[in-house]
């Protein structure tokens, strides 16, 4: 007698097997795997700190005279810089930059800040 031959596709992968008919009547049930109670999850990550920033460098001065576009104080410290606000009349009579590193360029200072400038004057003036 012929035997009768069935195409096996309960396997797992890419291929299929062919068996007799006999060894397919009855397939053996996968038994599923046991499971454990414990799951392992991994521990979270400590963030690196981050890097503390650079020290800030100290900021540079341009005092230039508005009339005559004389340059009193160039590339000057915050105290040389309040310095050479004492020959001034007025705060109207100079613009004052002060330089930005991260721009690449001067930045002329706004009404606010070049008055907290002016006014430091006269305590350096007292000081000396």
């Amino acid at each position: 007698m012929a035997k009768t031959w069935v195409l096996e596709t309960h396997t797992k992968g890419t291929g299929a097997n062919i068996v007799p008919l006999e060894h397919d009547a009855d397939p053996a049930p996968e038994q599923p795997r046991e499971r454990s109670d414990k799951l392992w999850v991994p521990p979270k990550r400590t963030p690196r700190p981050a890097p503390p920033p650079a020290p800030r460098k100290p900021r540079r001065f341009r005092v230039v005279e508005v009339t005559t576009q004389r340059v009193l104080a160039d590339d000057a410290s915050t105290r040389a810089t309040v310095e050479a606000l004492g020959e001034v009349r007025s705060s109207v009579d100079v613009a004052i930059s002060v330089w930005s590193d991260k721009a690449g360029r001067w930045r002329l200072l706004t009404h606010g800040e070049q008055q907290a400038l002016w006014d430091r004057r006269g305590a350096v003036a007292g000081q000396a």
